[in-house]
């Protein structure tokens, strides 16, 4: 009887974690909701966000429409965030407490044949704020698609040194830098009993231009934590956001996010990064996979999080407004000296 009960249990659970409707390919309801969440107190945010002060929190609703797994954020000129599921379909938006908000857009990035999401899987998203070029990361192909600024496709091209990426653990994170440098760190941890360390390689310029530049090197976060996106400051160092699954039935989740300098990446090398900031059950959390870093007027930075819903029953749609400022993160003199000409740029 324990393990009749048990087994239903189990059942139950995930058809409440995975039931959902079915994906639908354009939203056509435009009236974007945003719902603020209650805040903990200031000394649990301390203790758990270190240097960042959480300003608001909201869960993202959109009326009936099926909408949601926001894996990549990208900030836009005008103000707008730019989210990018992985079905291969975007969502731009004003940020909910900004004095003017535009219409939301909603549209395709990459259609999506016969319903396969395996071909439009897009986890990563960076852009080039010269050319407004942006690049997607797909996880099953480990493939690197180029769009104009038009969000329409230019190119794609499958680097040979991504290929052996696990089909479900790809490219995960993906930078431009400022020096024209490309970044991309998979998901799945190379070994599982070394869980810090994760596949990445770098390009020195477009991947889709020059794929046989890739150079490897090894990612080292906090141990358990995979990386899942990130994002330049304007210093040149690197924020990045990582998440681990705590419970399966129902999905609970929890992340980190760490800094690191990408002047210290090297081929072969081991390029390590430090925790700064811990996303736990005491905070409104689900499955951070977005991260974008915008400049304040003030020098501080204004840090956007979005979480990926996976389209399930029981997980959310969440919007995080964090503000650092950058002198308060780990390295900032390192960034000074730089900029005073002490240190040489690779």
């Amino acid at each position: 009887m324990q393990r009749s009960i048990a087994l239903f249990v189990l059942v139950l659970a995930l058809a409440l974690t995975w039931s959902h409707a079915k994906r639908v390919p354009v939203v056509r309801d435009t009236t974007l909701v945003f719902a603020p969440e209650p805040l903990p107190p200031e000394p649990v945010l301390a203790a758990h966000l270190g240097p960042f002060h959480m300003e608001r929190a909201w869960e993202l609703t959109l009326g009936w429409a099926q909408f949601g797994g926001y894996s990549a954020l990208v900030p836009l000129p005008d103000g707008r965030l730019l989210a990018i599921s992985d079905y291969g379909k975007y969502l731009a938006f004003t940020p909910p407490d900004a004095p003017i908000r535009a219409t939301p857009r909603y549209g395709t990035l990459i259609p999506t044949p016969h319903g396969d999401k395996r071909v439009v899987d897009v986890e990563s998203a960076t852009r080039d704020p010269a050319t407004g070029r942006i690049w997607l990361g797909l996880e099953f192909l480990n493939a690197v698609v180029r769009l104009g600024p038009d969000l329409t496709e230019q190119a794609r091209v499958r680097p040979e040194a991504i290929a052996g990426w696990a089909e479900n653990t790809g490219t995960e994170a993906m930078a431009r830098l400022h020096d024209g440098r490309f970044v991309l760190l998979s998901e799945g941890p190379r070994q599982w009993w070394r869980p810090s360390l994760h596949e990445a390689v770098v390009f020195p310029g477009d991947p889709v231009a020059r794929p046989e530049a890739a150079q490897r090197f090894t990612f080292d976060g906090p141990s358990g934590f995979d990386p899942v996106d990130m994002a330049q400051l304007p210093d040149g160092r690197v924020l990045v956001l990582m998440r681990t699954l705590v419970w399966p039935f129902p999905m609970r989740f929890a992340g980190r996010i760490a800094i690191g300098d990408p002047r210290d990446i090297r081929p072969g090398g081991v390029w390590h990064v430090t925790e700064v900031a811990r996303l736990s059950s005491a905070l409104p959390v689900d499955n951070f996979e977005g991260l974008a870093v915008v400049p304040r007027p003030d020098g501080k930075l204004t840090v956007w999080l979005i979480s990926d819903d996976n389209q399930a029953k029981l997980q959310r749609t969440l919007l995080w407004k964090l503000v650092v400022d950058p002198a308060e993160l780990p390295g900032y003199e390192r960034t000074r000296e730089k900029a005073r000409g002490s240190l040489p740029t690779p």
